[in-house]
């Protein structure tokens, strides 16, 4: 008998249609936890967060506890923070300096590695046949791409920068630039009763939604924005969508404009830099991605991180459930910035994708409702829509992915919904790729 909830016919064969369960049932969430979270590449953290030997962040995959460690090697670690003797959480610290991990309950002790390297009273009460060795936490797969680590329980997977595919193009735009990118923490923590899809999917590639739910906040922050504000103009650029499920919007600047939504002092600091930086971006990188360095972005890596550019924020969707989920957010800045920028950019998305931020606010509340509305039995068989720009995406001469046009559209969304469904349904990464890689012609 199939153990797993059938999939066949919730997403439609173009993406284009959804059934609202996907959002709301809970054996299908259980389902992701198994098929996505357990077989996907995750964000854990930066390289500077970690950056001395004993330092350590806790970090969640799906909701399997994780602790993320430097060891004296210099070698960055990970595994299950869930003691094997009786289950306890053995590091409750976010983050920290240690020698080793204690657990509470009776004191067993984990080295860097993750190995046991201690149990109390080990000679007198236990036996002979008692081995450390094979009691250690449960390993991640950790790699890094630009400093920025992300894990995999699936020791079949493809490497990162595989998994990553086109996209390892694209995110070089802002991560292989002259010192790198890293990020400011440690990260905020919010619960919203959402489904965590819903936030991945809006930042894959909605930017339809900015001049409308975000119509008063762009009018106050003024800038290059403010011209969607109430949905006075298309919103002009590209959409980008790669063969393993991630995307992102971009709307370019020029040498002389500039897309963000700093305000006073820190976006004529943030200006200077661009202004800087753009020849140094060409010259490294060539025209293509100096063309969109100076850009706005919002995208998603699959499953479940996310970013913008020209806000500066780097966000992970923790599930909680097929409705809850926590959201953690860091700010990404270019590491050669002066620290006073730093600062002032972290300020900035604090007080937009903050705890209380004027944009994490409005999207909130509207990804509560789209989860919640589903509690009624008519209203959770209506079919979801993501029907705009259907068709027109294709390839492009100067980028690596499908490219639609113009940022107003819903092709990443399309495409982000046709990876969860591959997932979901694929017997192992094999079939994945070949699955993935037949649509997009890689």
């Amino acid at each position: 008998m199939n153990r797993y909830q059938s999939i066949d016919g919730l997403v439609s064969a173009d993406g284009a249609t959804q059934n609202r369960q996907i959002y709301w049932n809970e054996d299908i969430y259980q389902q992701e936890l198994e098929q996505v979270f357990a077989r996907s590449w995750l964000f854990l953290t930066h390289d500077s967060m970690i950056p001395n030997p004993g330092d350590f962040v806790t970090a969640f995959m799906g909701e399997d506890r994780v602790i993320v460690a430097r060891g004296r090697d210099g070698t960055v670690r990970a595994f299950l923070n869930s003691c094997n003797h009786r289950g306890n959480i053995v590091c409750r610290a976010d983050s920290g300096n240690a020698r080793s991990f204690v657990c509470n309950y009776h004191g067993w002790a984990y080295g860097l590695d993750g190995a046991l390297v201690n149990v109390p009273l080990e000679a007198d009460i236990y036996g002979e046949g008692f081995d450390r060795s094979t009691l250690g936490l449960k390993s991640v797969r950790v790699e890094s791409h630009r400093g920025f680590l992300f894990g995999n329980f699936d020791a079949s997977a493809p490497s990162l920068v595989d998994y990553l595919g086109e996209m390892a193009w694209y995110f070089d735009t802002f991560m292989d630039v002259p010192g790198g990118s890293e990020l400011l923490g440690p990260p905020i923590k919010v619960r919203i009763k959402a489904n965590w899809k819903f936030f991945a999917e809006n930042f894959v590639g909605d930017f339809y939604h900015a001049g409308w739910t975000h119509a008063a906040a762009l009018e106050v922050i003024g800038g290059a924005l403010a011209a969607v504000s109430g949905n006075k103009m298309v919103a002009p650029g590209f959409q980008f969508a790669t063969t393993f499920g991630h995307g992102f919007n971009a709307s370019p600047g020029t040498d002389e404009m500039f897309p963000h939504v700093h305000q006073g002092e820190i976006a004529r600091q943030f200006e200077d830099w661009m202004r800087s930086r753009i020849p140094v971006v060409r010259e490294r990188l060539g025209k293509e991605r100096a063309s969109i360095y100076n850009a706005i972005w919002d995208g998603t890596m699959f499953p479940n991180t996310s970013f913008l550019r020209g806000i500066d924020t780097w966000k992970v969707w923790q599930p909680r459930g097929p409705k809850e989920l926590e959201v953690w957010t860091w700010t990404l800045v270019e590491r050669d910035m002066p620290e006073a920028l730093k600062q002032g950019i972290r300020h900035t998305n604090e007080k937009t994708f903050g705890a209380a931020g004027m944009l994490e606010g409005d999207d909130g509340e509207n990804m509560e409702g789209n989860t919640h509305s589903s509690a009624g039995w008519v209203t959770r068989n209506e079919r979801l829509n993501s029907e705009m720009g259907l068709g027109n995406d294709g390839p492009h001469p100067d980028f690596p992915s499908q490219v639609s046009e113009p940022a107003d559209n819903e092709a990443a969304q399309r495409n982000f919904l046709r990876m969860w469904e591959t997932m979901m349904t694929a017997r192992d990464w094999d079939e994945i790729m070949a699955v993935r890689r037949g649509e997009h012609g890689t």
